[in-house]
C-alpha cells in the first residue's frame, strides 16, 4: 500500500471521529502570504515535495491565478497531523485576499469553523484584513493569528528583537479591537488571541518556519536562535528546529473548535428553524445517523464530472445515489459521486458523515448557499456578501452563431461564482455581465475566451448607479388600466440605520416569517412601530408596508402587489436603473371584488406607476458607488498620488507614515476610478502597491447628476432629457 492509499485509509478512519475533526480556513489581505502558508501546510502532511512548497503554489491550480499571482477561488484540501501523540484530520480551505473575489471568501466562511487570520509583521492589519474577520466572525468562525514574512523585520529592516516583539504588539492589538468590535457577544473575550495561549504564531511562510509560546516551551528554541539563523541564512537548520506546519496545526488543532463543539453555537444562528425539532437537534449534535443535511458553498464546473457542489455536512451521512431535496429550488435530486478533496484532485469515496466538508455531483443547477437535505427543511440563512456589483460591461458575441453557447456560459460563470450579475437585456439583446471590480469582470472574461472558445465583443466598463428620493410624497393615487382598481401610497427616504440593518443581514431580505419580530426591530431603530406592523417586503434595500385597514380582496392580490414593488425597484423613473433605500407605504385601496378585474395586468401598472409617480415628487436623486483605495509608497511620490486621487473626485481620509512608507486612504467614486491601476503606477514609477474595497453608495452632486442621467439614457436608447415630472404621473 503506497503512502497515498495509506493517507486516505487515514482520512477515511479520522472523518467518523468527529472530535478529531478541524474544518478550517486561510484568509488575510491580498498578498501576506495565504496560499505560500497553504502549500507549506501541504508540504508537511507530506501532500507536495519540501523543496516545491511556497513555490509551488499548489492551491492556485487555475492558469490565471499561476500567470496572476493571486488567488481567485477558494481551494479545498483535507490533510492529516500529529499532535500531542493522536492523529487529526484538517479540513483546509484556501481563499482569495483581493476584493473582488470577497464572495468566495463569505462563501468559504460558511464550510468552515475557525480561520487562520494572516497579517503581514511589514504591512500590519489593513482594511481587506478587516473585511475577511468581519466576514468570518459573522459566521460565528473562531479565530486564531499567524503573523507572517518575519524574516522581512529582521532581514531588510534590520530590526532587534524588542523592537520585533513592539511590532508583534501592535498587530496583536489590532486584531483583538477587531475581534472585540465584530465577534458575537458571547464570545468577545473568549475568541481574542494571546501570544501567551498559543492562539498567535509567527513566522515567513516563504521560507517555511514558525513559532508560538507552546513549542518554544516544548522545544526550547527561542526567538534568538531564529534571528541568528536568518542572519547567517542557515535556513534548512531554521526550517528543522521551528517547521511552521508543525506549529501552525498544533494551534489549529489546539485552539479551534471541532465540528461537535461548533455545530453547537453555529446552528442556531445559522439556521432558521427550530434547533429543538429532530433535525435542529441532529444538526446540533452533529449526528451521523440522523437525516443528512448539508449547505453547498461552492459549485466547480469539472470538464469529465460536470457541475461539483462543495458543501459542508451538518448531520447525517452523504451518500452515492442517495436522493436529496434542493430546499431553494424546490426540487429533487440524485446524488451520483461523493469525495473529497486533496489539492486539485477529487478523491472518491462512498459516504462523508456530518462534520466534514464534501465534494458531489448530481445536484444539477445547484447554487452556492443552497441547502440540501433529504427531508424538506427550513433553509440556512442566505450567504451576505461583503460588497456588491457595480461594474458592468456588455458582451456581445463576435459570430451570431455562438449566441447559445454564450447564454450557457454566462449561466454556468454566473452559478460557479452568484457575486457576479448575469442580465440578458430582452430589448437591445445585449448580455450585461456586473461583477465587482474591473479584476473580477477581465478574470471571468478570459474564462469566456479560454474554458469556452468564445470571441466576443465587450464594451468599456460601465457603472451601475442607484435612485433613490430625497424626502417623503404626497398621497399618489395609482389606477389599473381599466380603473377598477386605486392604490393609495406615499414613498420616503429609508433611514440610515435601517438601510445598514438591511445590508448586514439583521433584518432579512424578502418576505418576513415572523413580521412581529422586524417590526420590533424596525422599531428599535427609529420607525413608529404602529408603521413599521405593516411589513411586507424588503427587497434590495427598500421596504414595502401595508398600512391599510381592513380593505376587502387586499390579501388576494398582495403578492402581485409585491412582483410589482420589485418591478418598479428593478428600475427607477429617472434612468431605469436599481432603487436603494427607499420605503413604499400602501394607505388605501379599493380592489374590484371579482377576480377576473383584478390579475396582474391590471394590477402591475397601477402599483408601479403610483410609486414611480411618487418618487418623482419626492424630489428623485441619483446614488453613485464608492471604493475605498489604500495605496503604500515611497514618501517622494505622495504628491503625485493625491493629484491622482484628487483629479478622480476623490477625498483623501487619512495619511500616516509607517518606516518608509506612507500609506494613503482614500475614498472616489468607482466610475472615475477606469484606468486608475496605469495612472497609478505611471505617477509613481511602479513604486505604489495599491487595493480597493468597496464603500457604498454617496449621493451624486446635483448638476453632475443630470447629465449623468442623460448618458444613462442615450446609453439604454431612451430619450436623453431626463424625465419631469408629468412625464411619469398620469394625467388625472
Amino acid at each position: 500500500m503506497g503512502r497515498r492509499e495509506e493517507m486516505i485509509e487515514k482520512i477515511k478512519e479520522l472523518m467518523t471521529q468527529p472530535e478529531r475533526i478541524r474544518n478550517m480556513g486561510i484568509a488575510a489581505h491580498i498578498d501576506h502570504g495565504k496560499t505560500t502558508l497553504s502549500d507549506n501546510l501541504l508540504a508537511g502532511a507530506g501532500m507536495i515535495s519540501e523543496e516545491l512548497a511556497g513555490k509551488q503554489l499548489v492551491l492556485d491550480f487555475d492558469e490565471q491565478e499561476q500567470a496572476r499571482g493571486i488567488t481567485i477561488n477558494s481551494a479545498n484540501v483535507s490533510m492529516v497531523h500529529n499532535y500531542d501523540g493522536s492523529d487529526y484530520l484538517i479540513n483546509l480551505i484556501d481563499t482569495p485576499g483581493h476584493v473582488d473575489f470577497g464572495g468566495d471568501v463569505t462563501r468559504a466562511m460558511r464550510a468552515i469553523d475557525g480561520a487562520i487570520i494572516v497579517v503581514d509583521a511589514v504591512e500590519g492589519v489593513m482594511p481587506q484584513t478587516e473585511t475577511v474577520l468581519r466576514q468570518a466572525l459573522r459566521e460565528y468562525v473562531k479565530p486564531v493569528l499567524f503573523i507572517n514574512k518575519v524574516d522581512r523585520l529582521i532581514k531588510e529592516l534590520k530590526l532587534g528583537p524588542q523592537d520585533i516583539l513592539n511590532r508583534f504588539a501592535k498587530v496583536i492589538t489590532d486584531v483583538n479591537r477587531l475581534i472585540k468590535k465584530y465577534a458575537p457577544k458571547e464570545f468577545r473575550n473568549e475568541w481574542l488571541v494571546k501570544v501567551e495561549d498559543g492562539s498567535v504564531a509567527f513566522g515567513s511562510a516563504y521560507y517555511n518556519w514558525a513559532l508560538s509560546v507552546p513549542y518554544m516551551k516544548k522545544t526550547g528554541v527561542s526567538f534568538k536562535d531564529i534571528v541568528e539563523l536568518t542572519n547567517s541564512g542557515d535556513l534548512k537548520t531554521l526550517r528543522k528546529k521551528a517547521p511552521l506546519h508543525v506549529v501552525v496545526l498544533d494551534m489549529v488543532v489546539k485552539h479551534l473548535p471541532n465540528p461537535l463543539q461548533a455545530q453547537k453555537y453555529r446552528i442556531p444562528h445559522l439556521w432558521r428553524g427550530d434547533v429543538n425539532s429532530d433535525i435542529g437537534q441532529a444538526m446540533m449534535k452533529c449526528d451521523p445517523k440522523g437525516p443528512m443535511t448539508m449547505v453547498v458553498t461552492k459549485i466547480i464546473l469539472d470538464k469529465h464530472a460536470g457541475e461539483v457542489a462543495t458543501g459542508r455536512v451538518w448531520s447525517g451521512t452523504v451518500k452515492t445515489g442517495q436522493e436529496v431535496y434542493l430546499i431553494s429550488a424546490k426540487r429533487k435530486a440524485r446524488i451520483q459521486q461523493v469525495g473529497i478533496y486533496m489539492g486539485p484532485e477529487r478523491i472518491n469515496i462512498e459516504a462523508v458523515p456530518a462534520g466534514n466538508i464534501v465534494a458531489v455531483t448530481g445536484l444539477r443547477d445547484a447554487m452556492a448557499g443552497e441547502t440540501v437535505s433529504q427531508m424538506e427543511i427550513e433553509p440556512f440563512e442566505a450567504l451576505h456578501y461583503a460588497s456588491e456589483p457595480v461594474v458592468t460591461v456588455a458582451i456581445e458575441a463576435k459570430n451570431v452563431k455562438d449566441l447559445p453557447k454564450l447564454v450557457t456560459a454566462l449561466r454556468e460563470l454566473a452559478k460557479e461564482d452568484p457575486t457576479l450579475h448575469v442580465k440578458i437585456d430582452e430589448e437591445t439583446g445585449q448580455h450585461l455581465l456586473s461583477g465587482m471590480g474591473e479584476l473580477h469582470l477581465e478574470v471571468k472574461l478570459v474564462k469566456l475566451k479560454e474554458d469556452w472558445k468564445l470571441e466576443v465583443d465587450v464594451s468599456e466598463p460601465i457603472v451601475v448607479y442607484r435612485e433613490s428620493v430625497s424626502r417623503q410624497s404626497p398621497i399618489v393615487e395609482g389606477k389599473s388600466p381599466n380603473k377598477h382598481n386605486r392604490f393609495y401610497i406615499t414613498v420616503e427616504p429609508l433611514p440610515d440605520e435601517i438601510y445598514e440593518a438591511i445590508h448586514e443581514g439583521e433584518i432579512p431580505e424578502g418576505r418576513p416569517k415572523n413580521p412581529k419580530e422586524v417590526a420590533k426591530k424596525l422599531a428599535e431603530l427609529g420607525m413608529d412601530y404602529e408603521v413599521a406592523k405593516g411589513i411586507v417586503d424588503v427587497y434590495q434595500g427598500n421596504i414595502f408596508l401595508d398600512n391599510t385597514k381592513g380593505i376587502q380582496y387586499l390579501n388576494e392580490v398582495m403578492d402581485l402587489l409585491v412582483d410589482g414593488f420589485h418591478q418598479a425597484m428593478d428600475e427607477g423613473p429617472l434612468a431605469k436603473e436599481p432603487v436603494m433605500k427607499v420605503m413604499v407605504r400602501l394607505h388605501d385601496a379599493k380592489i374590484h371584488e371579482d377576480n377576473v378585474h383584478r390579475g396582474p395586468a391590471q394590477i402591475y401598472p397601477a402599483i408601479r406607476t403610483a410609486i414611480h409617480c411618487a418618487m418623482m415628487k419626492a424630489n428623485p436623486i441619483l446614488y453613485e458607488p464608492y471604493q475605498k483605495v489604500i495605496i503604500n509608497l515611497p514618501y517622494e511620490y505622495m504628491g503625485a498620488a493625491s493629484r491622482e486621487i484628487n483629479q478622480r473626485r476623490g477625498q483623501l481620509i487619512d495619511m500616516r507614515q509607517e518606516g518608509e512608507v506612507m500609506i494613503i486612504i482614500a475614498e472616489a467614486p468607482v466610475a472615475e476610478m477606469f484606468g486608475f491601476a496605469g495612472a497609478i503606477r505611471g505617477a509613481t514609477s511602479g513604486r505604489a502597491l495599491w487595493s480597493t474595497e468597496h464603500a457604498g453608495f454617496k449621493r451624486v452632486p446635483g448638476e453632475l447628476a443630470v447629465n449623468i442621467i442623460r448618458q444613462i439614457r442615450q446609453r439604454k436608447g431612451l430619450d436623453p432629457n431626463p424625465p419631469k415630472e408629468q412625464d411619469v404621473c398620469p394625467q388625472q
